[in-house]
């Protein structure tokens, strides 16, 4: 049954982009935020999780300093909260317990001459990007806070995503809202550091839907805006109304400030997000956080190759910073095509970027003359291939420490998967802007950024031309890999989507053999990246932190199979 909240309660949530350690900076601009909303006459203002310190803040809560820090912003944030009003802080706090990890994740409820009262996380997810249980203890219990006669059920992230519907299979024992509701809860108010990925703004929607429904009470959440390393968050903070209609919903990667009355339950049409402009806002928010979050680089530098993958991170960079902050060098060798030049130079004056042409054969006969006693008597191949890949490493990375530029790595995520980027050439670089996105998502990348602009900035040639390295004679991708609609989709299944051969060849109908050696290759090229440069996370499974495989290992999948049939003869025997 419905309850009836006790009284009128205008809440702003504060859809909130830290800077991750920024401890003081993060506290000073909560209170400018509270006081902005103590202005519209906002009872309470809700933060996201952990914003005092930032998420993902990883290592830097073993250091006793940066708790310290936190626990001195915290004080200075109660002391500045505006009169008649309350905050809620997204924060760690000490464990008094001599067992147990020393932290909590939790979430802070300040009103000012008032003690502050704390909410402790419950679930801790150790999955994908995750790792919470490395720092804090959950939660015993979760009850209520009482503010003006209503009880707020705060809770924070991962507390309400333990619904059976919404879990391959439910990891946790215990479910926080409903120890919430039981104790009398009349508002769920979330507190979270959820990261974008495709599809989770619908899959946000549909879960707390379902929850309002379940449970008959409003939703709030507030969450995370802006980019931090390779986490990219979206923000999506919203109200929902206790029959789980839409009321409110922030601006997707923009930090802002809703406000909602408990008493208004006048109904929003759900927004419509598309996937590639989502794809694309996404990437240019991760690059712009990147540059000015670490605040250490005068410009970016993109290698132009004339191909697509360069191309898209040019333009991708200019809109992110401005074109007056990229550069652009383009190193052809003997192998290069009139058009890798030509469509480098066009690419570049459309976006009104200067481009470098450096000419690397020189450099690369010179290497080959140094390697020759040792290479002497063996074919040509791969390992001189390559040499040309690392002489335009070298050269980008040698402008970049010279001019203090970040170099932008382009490798896309079929590349990255398949062990097509060169280590230490096109891999180098402080940011892989594209290793999450897979080829079919590049072209379709490029063509959203011609139609964005209402003119054409990738020039038609790159987006129409078949893609090559360009390291050897009339060299094409396809010569030694499947066409990328068909490949791609294999390792979305395989990366994202983790299924095994046969569900994959269930899936598609394609041979046995022909998945195996493309899982193989994804395999073996693990320790390509293990060192690749941080790569913006935009999918629910990108390679980086939040996928640990293990470079030594043998998935000997025939060999499994083997056993399979071995033990199906012997249970008929």
């Amino acid at each position: 049954m419905k309850r009836a909240m006790k009284s009128a309660l205008k809440i702003a949530i504060v859809q909130f982009n830290p800077v991750v350690g920024d401890v003081a900076g993060n506290a000073r601009r909560i209170i400018d935020l509270a006081l902005e909303a103590a202005e519209k006459g906002a009872d309470i203002a809700v933060y996201p999780e952990l914003c005092l310190i930032g998420y993902s803040h990883h290592d830097l809560l073993d250091n006793d300093y940066v708790v310290s820090s936190i626990e001195h912003a915290l004080a200075w944030i109660h002391q500045h909260v505006p009169p008649h009003m309350a905050l809620v802080v997204g924060t760690v706090r000490r464990n008094p317990s001599k067992t147990g990890k020393k932290l909590f994740n939790s979430a802070a409820f300040l009103e000012l001459d008032k003690p502050a009262q704390f909410v402790d996380k419950m679930l801790l997810p150790t999955y994908d990007l995750y790792d919470e249980y490395r720092y804090f203890e959950p939660a015993k219990a979760q009850s209520p806070i009482s503010f003006r006669g209503t009880k707020l059920g705060i809770h924070i992230c991962e507390d309400m995503w333990n619904l059976e519907k919404y879990a391959n299979y439910l990891i946790y024992e215990r479910n926080p809202l409903e120890e919430l509701i039981d104790k009398g809860a009349e508002i769920l108010i979330n507190l979270s550091a959820s990261p974008f990925s495709h599809g989770r703004h619908d899959l946000r929607t549909n879960l707390i839907q379902d929850i309002c429904r379940q449970y008959r009470v409003p939703f709030l959440m507030s969450n995370q805006v802006g980019a931090n390393t390779e986490m990219v968050f979206d923000g999506d903070s919203r109200v929902h109304a206790a029959n789980g209609d839409l009321l409110r919903c922030a601006p997707s990667f923009e930090e802002t400030v809703l406000y909602w009355d408990n008493t208004d339950l006048t109904p929003l049409e759900i927004p419509t997000h598309d996937r590639i402009e989502d794809l694309f806002i996404a990437l240019v928010c991760g690059i712009r956080e990147y540059d000015k979050k670490t605040g250490i680089f005068n410009k970016l530098l993109v290698g132009l190759s004339g191909g697509i993958d360069s191309a898209v991170t040019a333009a991708l960079a200019v809109e992110a910073v401005g074109a007056h902050r990229v550069m652009g060098i383009t190193m052809p060798s003997k192998y290069s095509s009139e058009g890798s030049v030509t469509d480098s130079m066009s690419l570049a004056d459309n976006l009104g970027i200067p481009c470098h042409t450096i000419p690397i054969e020189d450099t690369i006969e010179s290497f080959k003359n140094i390697l020759e006693p040792i290479f002497q008597g063996t074919t040509e191949g791969l390992a001189e291939e390559n040499i040309q890949a690392r002489t335009r490493g070298l050269t980008l990375m040698a402008v970049s420490n010279k001019f203090n530029h970040l170099v932008l790595a382009t490798g896309n995520k079929s590349e990255m998967a398949m062990g097509y980027a060169t280590l230490y050439g096109d891999m180098a670089g402080g940011l892989a802007v594209l290793a999450d996105v897979f080829k079919v998502d590049v072209y379709l990348l490029a063509t959203y950024i011609n139609q964005r602009a209402g003119r054409v900035l990738i020039p038609a040639s790159t987006i129409s031309k078949p893609p090559s390295a360009e390291l050897r004679p009339d060299q094409l991708d396809q010569d030694s890999l499947p066409p990328y609609p068909v490949l791609d989709e294999i390792l979305r299944l395989y990366i994202e989507e983790r299924l095994d051969v046969h569900a994959i060849c269930k899936t598609l109908g394609h041979p046995k053999s022909f998945v195996l050696g493309i899982l193989s290759s994804v395999d073996r090229n693990e320790y390509k990246r293990k060192q690749a440069a941080p790569a913006l996370r935009v999918s629910k499974k990108a390679f980086g932190t939040g996928r640990r495989i293990p470079i030594v290992m043998k998935l000997d999948r025939l060999g499994l199979e083997t056993l399979k049939q071995e033990l199906k003869i012997e249970a008929h025997a």
